[in-house]
């Protein structure tokens, strides 16, 4: 039996960061599989995913947590193990089901690296698609009077799934400062980023009157800041002056689905460290 494992940390820089970390994976009898560190030269601090495996299969993130705590306190560190158990994720969509239906290709297919347990939704429209895929599909609607109350329910379902990750797979709704604050580094939202911005309604409308040659779309994670939070991954596809306003909406969607299973499956890997207000992605 093998298990693996997976230690993501940042510090401040210093020389023996990296001997100290594959001293401890090598005191522990494992193979190292991967490394991958980055040194931000702007805020002095060092970046490192490690990937390791053991034949023996003895390998616990808990264990190993508070066996590499002397080792991450000398060094200023701030330090997550994962194991093979793979991260529970909680969908929230809207009306719209081109992310929600790329995200279920990939979790059947193996390939989104975690695992949906639950999709929640202001409206009925996608049930039958996810009750389709075998999920528990949960009406939560939302309106100006009952915001509280769906938020408090939210996260509800996101500790009765017990979800490591939510994903606003096109969630037409503004999370609360609150809810923003509790979903911390765990929730992840995507939307169209437009060059230049289009805002408001019809964005693909007001983009086929400008001409726009570029459509994209921008993951990141969710922050009280709206739309602002620290950016995981971007897709961009060029157009040109054939594309209607539906054509433009099509290669949006295709941009939007792309860019947000990457940014799922790369948090649910432990590739995305947060640097402040950017992002660090090990690819």
């Amino acid at each position: 039996m093998t298990s693996n494992a997976v230690l993501t940390l940042s510090c401040p820089q210093r020389p023996g960061i990296v001997n100290a970390v594959t001293s401890f994976v090598y005191q522990h009898g494992c193979d190292i599989t991967e490394h991958q560190q980055f040194d931000d030269a702007h805020s002095g601090r060092f970046f490192s995913r490690t990937a390791f495996s053991s034949v023996t299969g003895d390998l616990d993130a808990e264990r190993l947590t508070q066996e590499f705590a002397a080792t991450a306190s000398s060094f200023d560190m701030e330090f997550q193990f994962g194991g093979d158990r793979l991260p529970r994720i909680l969908v929230m969509v809207s009306k719209m089901g081109h992310c929600l239906n790329d995200l279920l290709f990939r979790w059947r297919s193996g390939s989104l690296g975690g695992d949906i347990v639950a999709v929640v939704s202001n409206h009925e429209d996608l049930r039958p698609m996810a009750e389709a895929a075998g999920l528990p599909f949960v009406h939560v609607p939302v309106t100006a009077a009952t915001k509280p109350e769906a938020e408090a329910r939210l996260l509800e379902l996101v500790a009765e799934h017990d979800a490591d990750l939510v994903v606003l797979a096109r969630y037409m709704q503004v999370l609360s400062d609150d809810a923003c604050r509790a979903l911390k580094a765990r929730a992840i939202n995507i939307h169209h980023s437009f060059l230049p911005g289009f805002k408001g309604a019809k964005p693909y409308h007001q983009a086929f009157d400008r001409g726009v040659k570029l459509v994209g779309a921008t993951a990141h994670y969710v922050t009280p800041d709206l739309d602002e939070g620290p950016i995981i991954e971007q897709e961009v596809i060029r157009i040109d002056h054939t594309h209607d306003p539906a054509a433009l909406a099509t290669v949006g969607r295709d941009a939007e689905a792309l860019a947000l299973s990457r940014a799922v499956k790369w948090h649910c890997q432990q590739r995305v460290l947060l640097n402040g207000h950017s992002t660090v992605v090990f690819r």
